[in-house]
């Protein structure tokens, strides 16, 4: 009767939408390098996902002179879901201080206007 009792308990306790509860994992940082990428290339295989990061020094790609890549990152799908969410998170906090983020260069461009030609007898 006491089992019973018990397992009540503890379904009743667990709403059946409850969420996973967020764990924070100890980190050791000793050994953390940090480098800078303007570059990603995402590939993959059915079982993992693969990201490759590098410099993009050209403003148009250019045959003559490719993109080093330099750093490589492996997961699995669950990990870049997981790290997907925590980017989204991290760009939508940033967005709500410092305003939205523009991915798109042309749009971001800000073209001087040009002051009117002077004749040259006006001078």
């Amino acid at each position: 009767m006491e089992e019973k009792t018990q397992s009540q308990t503890s379904t009743s306790s667990t709403p059946a939408t409850s969420q996973p509860q967020l764990r924070e994992f100890p980190v050791d940082t000793s050994q953390l390098t940090t480098v800078y990428a303007n570059f990603a290339r995402v590939t993959g295989t059915p079982e993992e996902l693969v990201l490759d990061f590098g410099l993009n020094t050209q403003a148009t790609p250019s045959p003559n002179e490719p993109v080093k890549l330099t750093h490589r990152v492996v997961m699995s799908f669950y990990t870049a879901k997981r790290l997907l969410f925590a980017l989204q998170m991290a760009v939508a906090q940033h967005e709500q201080v410092y305003g939205y983020v523009e991915t798109d260069v042309q749009k971001r461009m800000r073209i001087q206007p040009r002051p009117p030609a002077t004749p040259p007898g006006d001078r």
